[in-house]
C-alpha cells in the first residue's frame, strides 16, 4: 500500500488545485495521502470529495511553520488527522495567515526599496490561498529578474537577502499546541537540516509531539536510519512523504519517496482516532 503524508495544493503553495492533486494520487497508484497545505485546511473540503470519488483516502493535514529560538532557523511541524472544521481551530489558522500576507507586502516594500517594479497585486495572481516566499518567487520570475524560485531564494528571499522579513516569532511548541487544540497529531517536517535536533526533539516530545518525518522525499539512506534512530530513543513514530508541491519543484515525485511502512501509518492513526 503506497502513502504520501506530505503533500501541497494551490490553497497554499503547490501548482495543482486539490482535485488535481488527489487525480495524481490516484494514478500514480496511491491509497492514502495528506493534504498537508501551509497554515491552510482550503483545500481539504475538495480533496476529501475526489478521494471518495476515487477511492483514495485523503487525511486532513496542515504545515505550520516556525522558527527555532535562537536564530536557529526554521522548523516545520505537520498537523494530522485534525477536526479542521473547528472554528476556534480555524481561527488560529486564519491569524497565521494574516501574519502570512503581512510579511509578503513587506517583502514586496523592501524589493520595491531597492528598485525592483514588483507590485502586491502580482504576487497575489499567484497566490490561490495562503501567501508566502514562493509566490513572491514567482512574481520575480515574470519580471524576468530570475529563472527560477531557487534562483529567487538565492538572490532575494532567503535569510539575509534584500526580500526577506522574519516572520512574526511562532515556535515549534507552540505549532505543536495549534494541532492539538486542532485535535490533530504533531510531527516535526523534514527533520535532518535542524542543528542540535536532539535538543529540539527532547522539547518538542515534551509538549506532545507524536512522530517524525523519517522517510522523506529527498533523504537517503544513511539519513534514514539516523533518524530512525532517533525515533526508537524519543519514541517517536516514522513518518514519511514526498514534499510534493507539484512538477518541477521538488525532486521528489508524488508517492516517491521511500515507502512508509504501513504498521507505521497504523500507529499513527491510532493516535488519531
Amino acid at each position: 500500500m503506497r502513502i504520501d503524508l506530505h503533500t501541497h495544493s494551490t490553497a497554499s503553495d503547490g501548482l495543482l488545485a486539490p482535485t488535481a492533486l488527489i487525480q495524481a494520487a490516484h494514478d500514480a497508484g496511491l491509497a492514502i495521502i495528506a493534504l498537508t497545505d501551509h497554515d491552510t485546511t482550503a483545500g481539504l473540503a475538495q480533496a476529501s470529495a475526489a478521494g471518495d470519488a476515487l477511492g483514495v483516502t485523503v487525511i486532513p493535514g496542515v504545515e505550520i511553520n516556525t522558527d527555532l529560538a535562537g536564530g536557529g532557523g526554521e522548523a516545520h511541524v505537520l498537523g494530522y488527522f485534525l477536526n479542521w472544521r473547528d472554528p476556534d481551530f480555524q481561527a488560529m489558522l486564519g491569524r497565521r495567515r494574516e501574519e502570512r500576507i503581512q510579511r509578503g507586502q513587506s517583502m514586496v516594500a523592501q524589493l520595491q526599496a531597492i528598485g525592483i517594479p514588483i507590485t502586491w497585486e502580482q504576487v497575489r495572481r499567484h497566490a490561490d490561498g495562503a501567501v508566502g516566499r514562493p509566490h513572491v518567487a514567482a512574481a520575480l520570475i515574470d519580471l524576468g529578474l530570475v529563472d527560477t524560485v531557487q534562483a529567487a531564494f538565492d538572490t532575494y528571499l532567503a535569510r539575509g537577502k534584500p526580500g526577506y522579513v522574519p516572520r512574526v516569532p511562532f515556535t515549534p511548541q507552540q505549532a505543536v499546541a495549534l494541532i492539538q487544540q486542532g485535535g490533530g497529531v504533531a510531527v516535526l517536517a523534514h527533520p535532518a537540516y535542524i542543528p542540535d535536533l536532539e535538543r529540539v526533539l527532547a522539547d518538542l516530545v515534551e509538549v506532545g509531539l507524536v512522530g517524525l518525518e523519517t522517510y522523506y522525499g529527498q533523504y537517503d539512506q544513511a539519513i534514514i536510519t539516523r533518524l530512525l534512530d532517533l525515533t526508537r530513543t524519543f519514541h517517536l513514530i516514522p513518518t514519511g512523504g514526498s514534499d510534493y508541491h507539484g512538477p518541477g519543484i521538488h525532486p521528489t515525485p508524488l508517492g516517491g519517496q521511500p515507502p512508509l511502512p504501513l504498521m507505521d501509518y497504523e500507529r499513527l492513526a491510532a493516535h488519531g482516532r
